[in-house]
């Protein structure tokens, strides 16, 4: 069943089963002046999270590197954007070593790093990625970490330096089904995204692959099944999210339909039968959402 949207041009009123409260103002005030004091960013707060409250409130955050500034245009996405031939932004030599302080500060046990596209950047930032990892490994020797990356535009060497860093979980997200990525996803391909998850589970089998979607963007259910098809068969994933898409700002893309919680529970269902080692599906679930719950789900 789907909840239909109301008016063409109005910002559609959310259904009761997708009104979370937002209480937790201290925990999330507190976690943003540690965040800033540090120069670093969440994707929590960048992305507008629903569940921001709630992960700050248990000291759970996803770090994301290379800065706030993004040089694709996703419709979906709030996070900034720039061109860095009109603007240009330089790489934090530090924020590897912050990340790693702030997550020990945190005494986190498991840790997600995720970043902006820094297309400008020869080596697409996996450097930088790869000394992050190294940072949060050495400064928490038993903690578990989860890498969410861009596409680094097919480039597999790049894909390659993020994954010999040794993170536990590497994770990129297809986000939408393949007949939506030409106005969803326009600087990014299907079949691209398909390779980089394939190449971590044939290159590193012993690392976990996982990559996450939204709906409500006007897929229909055969679309997300033979999304999910393809992250096994073609992707080889581990893992799969699915979550409501929730337009962050009247900029990026309206919502086409909100999906009822038990499609998710069907989907969830189908994934199992074809082999995922878990897939987490809900109205709230993001990409990074409970990851540590999820990649326990699934054997790590």
């Amino acid at each position: 069943m789907l909840v239909q949207i109301e008016s063409p041009g109005a910002r559609p009123r959310l259904p009761e089963f997708l009104r979370k409260p937002q209480s937790e103002y201290q925990a999330v005030t507190a976690l943003k002046r540690e965040l800033r004091s540090l120069h670093l960013h969440t994707v929590c707060e960048s992305a507008r999270c629903p569940n921001i409250h709630e992960c700050f409130s248990r000291k759970a955050a996803t770090f994301m590197i290379l800065g706030n500034l993004c040089t694709r245009g996703c419709s979906f996405c709030s996070v900034p954007k720039a061109d860095p031939k009109k603007t240009p932004f330089e790489l934090d030599a530090d924020e590897p070593q912050n990340v790693a302080r702030q997550a020990a500060t945190m005494g986190l046990r498991y840790v997600v790093l995720t970043s902006v596209n820094r297309d400008e950047l020869p080596d697409g930032g996996s450097e930088h990625w790869a000394a992050t990892v190294r940072a949060v490994r050495e400064a928490l020797p038993e903690a578990q970490v989860e890498t969410l990356t861009p596409d680094f535009n097919g480039d597999l060497a790049a894909v390659e330096r993020v994954l010999a860093a040794g993170p536990h979980v590497y994770n990129h997200n297809m986000e939408t089904v393949s007949r939506l990525y030409r106005r969803v996803r326009p600087q990014a391909d299907y079949a691209q995204s398909l390779r980089v998850l394939r190449y971590a589970k044939q290159a590193h089998p012993e690392i976990l692959t996982k990559s996450g979607l939204m709906v409500g963007l006007g897929e229909t259910d055969e679309e997300v099944r033979q999304l999910l098809r393809d992250l096994r068969e073609e992707g080889q994933a581990d893992i799969a999210t699915i979550g409501q898409y929730l337009q962050p700002t009247r900029r990026n893309r309206k919502v086409a339909r909100y999906v009822e919680p038990a499609e998710y529970e069907a989907w969830r269902e189908y994934g199992e039968s074809i082999g995922f080692k878990a897939v987490f599906a809900g109205p709230f679930v993001r990409s990074s959402y409970m990851a540590d719950l999820v990649a326990h789900e699934a054997g790590r």
